[in-house]
């Protein structure tokens, strides 16, 4: 089968507040690159990268994805050898956390298998993944026994009904006996994933803290960002973190931390409970600034930012060198100069600008 070449110039549109960017040349403060190869050019150095290894998904959440959609063909997704020599390639680069993605990872034929191997990687300190929480009833020892240590699982309602409504084809009991499962395997950390939909789930945030706390685990409430065409205003229904915060202050005493888990969220403690919650709020707390994230998705495509359309073909790389890992990591490099300074999420609401979906871009 052939492959194409990586073309001349990267798919790229200039940064957000920024000129156009460059890959070569001296980083800020005067800096080689070639001495910070993970470092952009405006200062954040990238040590976390979320590798999406299936657009595919046994859910079809109504903010995530169509209804109908459209999968990719085997031919055009990452190989798990591939998932492993870009991942081991991040690792050599400096990279310290992946988190494993989709789609649904756990839908993914011989994910443990990657999974035990990324384990071993020198350098890598945490490897997590995030789930629909659909198959952890049948997975989680094993994701444990491979060395997965934390695990965030979306959950969006505690109602059979309205978990049917939200991701469509969804069973609230089997995510549930897959939580009990990850609990029983003996996890590090296991944590909650919340969007927050207004005239949707809105109404329960306050019974999701009160189910995190009950179960000593973590949660964390997401803004809903604007990406993919949904079929809806996402401006009508947008519930932000400042008004969640308040609406659990009527119940919760929340005492403000400064813990992190490398990723956006901003922790609050509950007293006299093990549970953090987490408010991840891409418009109304702009977290761009201390970005140290990548995403790559199961196409292969490396994107330096979620909320920019600028990304790094790095599959026709992996297939036309396959032995080779120089061209590759110079790739890699090469993202860090597409980079955006941040993004515009808050008016992007009612006309998204990036359109592929959340499903495609890696959980």
């Amino acid at each position: 089968m052939r492959h194409e070449s990586l073309p001349p110039d990267v798919v790229a549109e200039p940064p957000a507040g920024g000129e156009p960017a460059s890959s070569s040349g001296p980083l800020p403060g005067g800096q080689p690159a070639a001495a910070a190869p993970l470092i952009d050019r405006y200062g954040r150095r990238v040590s976390y990268i979320r590798l999406s290894i299936t657009d595919r998904c046994d859910f079809r959440c109504n903010y995530c994805m169509a209804e109908e959609m459209e999968f990719l063909p085997r031919a055009q997704v990452l190989t798990l050898e591939e998932c492993l020599r870009v991942a081991s390639t991040f690792v050599e680069l400096g990279v310290s956390k992946v988190r494993i993605t989709g789609g649904e990872p756990l839908v993914r034929h011989d994910v443990v298998w990657l999974l035990q191997r990324l384990a071993r990687l020198p350098g890598l300190r945490e490897l997590v993944l995030t789930t629909n929480g659909s198959q952890l009833e049948r997975f989680a020892a094993e994701l444990r026994a491979a060395g997965v240590r934390r695990i965030n699982i979306s959950l969006d309602t505690l109602q059979p009904g309205r978990f049917r409504q939200i991701t469509r084809v969804g069973d609230l009991a089997r995510v549930l006996r897959g939580l009990d499962a990850a609990q029983a395997a003996g996890f590090e950390r296991l944590k909650i994933n919340t969007v927050m939909i207004r005239r949707v789930n809105d109404d329960e945030l306050v019974d999701l803290v009160d189910f995190a706390v009950g179960r000593g685990i973590d949660i964390s409430f997401i803004e809903q960002m604007p990406l993919g065409d949904v079929g809806h205003a996402r401006d009508e229904r947008f519930f932000g973190s400042d008004e969640a915060l308040a609406r659990l202050q009527t119940r919760h005493l929340l005492v403000p931390s400064a813990e992190s888990s490398g990723g956006p969220a901003r922790y609050w403690r509950i007293p006299g409970s093990q549970t953090r919650v987490g408010f991840i709020s891409p418009h109304s707390h702009n977290f761009c600034d201390s970005c140290n994230r990548v995403r790559i998705t199961a196409r292969g495509e490396l994107y330096p930012c979620l909320g920019n359309n600028g990304a790094v073909p790095l599959l026709p790389l992996l297939r036309a060198h396959p032995i080779d890992q120089q061209p590759l990591r110079a790739a890699i490099i090469q993202g860090m100069g597409i980079k955006a300074r941040g993004h515009d999420f808050a008016n992007q609401m009612g006309s998204p600008q990036v359109l592929r979906f959340m499903s495609m871009s890696g959980g």
